[in-house]
């Protein structure tokens, strides 16, 4: 039997509307217990709205190494890129 807690990566949003941001790791027997240390560890002065725990063995990510093999299919596609039409000056963030 294992004697070592999964390892658990931490992600906190700090405001609505805004994107979770990781902000650490740690060791729990399981899923409620890494939410309840992560909440004591990463936002003791009230700097988050919201926590994700993911147990770092269910991530799968790709390699800084692969990102031009990895990401080039999609430079092909030229529809996905908005070239082919004029965007009016009236919409925003486009």
């Amino acid at each position: 039997m294992r004697s070592e807690w999964p390892l658990y990566e931490v992600f906190v949003r700090g405001k609505r509307g805004l994107n979770h941001v990781h902000v650490g790791s740690l060791h729990a027997a399981d899923d409620e217990m890494a939410l309840h240390h992560a909440r004591d560890l990463y936002t003791r002065r009230n700097e988050g709205v919201s926590i994700w725990v993911v147990k770092a063995a269910d991530i799968t990510a790709s390699s800084p190494d692969e990102k031009d093999p990895f990401f080039a299919p999609s430079g092909d596609k030229v529809y996905r890129h908005p070239t082919f039409y004029d965007i009016p000056d009236h919409v925003p963030h486009m």
